[in-house]
């Protein structure tokens, strides 16, 4: 698989003094796309390198405060996120862009769609919201339980969360998943660019990553029906983890929300099909 490393890397200071780091690719004055990275991951993995110029699109990877470059912000919320993303998109002149949510980036994203930060969105292996009862039955014990100390006891949550480790997210990805995505995520140039983008989100320790965990784990306090911009939801047929049913409930919380499941593929779908995806977002705008 042929991976670029960023052709641009850059920080944004906001009002109140905070940093946000961020990385480009594409042309620079093309269709600006912000990425919202997966869990732990920070601005340098990005997707869809091959396809970026002849689609005009200028891809924009950005870190989540606490991750990667950006200043950490303690006790954040979804609506914090969703107002750093609107001041970065004023500050940089990005207009009202278009985004792209990967994994636990996914409720992040939804919480920019529901404030119409964005101009249209795409989620791809997107975190559902797990904390919902009717997924209960659904759930491996373990993952039901700690769904249940995020709920009861938050502040406990993230001190769990926070005691995960950069060779804990790679073993857990590695060993969780398929082979039809591990071809994809063990293949070298990849693999490096993965590595590299953890080293970096858990560069700054591991509090940012143990507040995305408790945000995206618990009830999401923004109404998906609210959400006015378009919205895809792409699922690998094979992903067993990011949904338990591949997104099928999500999209009817969704006004108008497309839900496309692909064959041959599990989470690893926003690096097979990219073109296909780039394609049907821009179309949407």
């Amino acid at each position: 698989m042929h991976v670029d490393d960023p052709v641009r890397l850059g920080e944004t200071r906001l009002g109140n003094g905070r940093v946000l780091g961020w990385a480009e690719w594409g042309p620079p004055n093309g269709r600006p796309v912000l990425l919202s990275p997966g869990a732990a991951t920070s601005r340098w993995l990005g997707f869809g390198w091959d396809v970026l110029d002849e689609l005009g699109v200028r891809l924009i990877s950005v870190d989540r405060p606490g991750l990667g470059v950006s200043t950490p912000a303690p006790g954040r919320t979804f609506a914090d996120h969703a107002a750093d993303i609107k001041e970065l998109a004023e500050r940089r002149d990005l207009g009202r862009p278009l985004m792209v949510a990967n994994s636990q980036g996914a409720p992040f994203g939804f919480a920019c769609a529901v404030e119409g930060v964005v101009a249209a969105l795409t989620v791809t292996s997107g975190s559902d919201e797990i904390a919902d009862p009717v997924f209960a039955p659904m759930l491996p014990e373990e993952l039901r339980g700690l769904v249940e100390t995020v709920k009861t006891d938050p502040a406990r949550a993230e001190g769990v969360f926070a005691g995960f480790s950069l060779q804990a997210m790679w073993d857990m990805v590695m060993g969780g998943s398929p082979k039809s995505d591990l071809a994809v995520y063990q293949a070298p140039a990849f693999a490096d660019a993965y590595r590299k983008a953890l080293e970096e989100g858990f560069a700054q320790g591991t509090a940012g990553y143990a507040r995305d965990t408790v945000l995206a784990m618990g009830r999401w306090p923004f109404d998906l029906g609210a959400i006015t911009v378009p919205v895809d939801l792409w699922y690998g047929e094979e992903d067993a983890s990011h949904s338990p049913d591949n997104g099928a409930r999500l999209a009817t919380r969704i006004p108008g929300a497309v839900r496309h499941v692909v064959p041959g593929i599990g989470g690893a779908v926003l690096w097979t099909r990219s073109e296909e995806i780039l394609r049907t977002l821009l179309s949407r705008a």
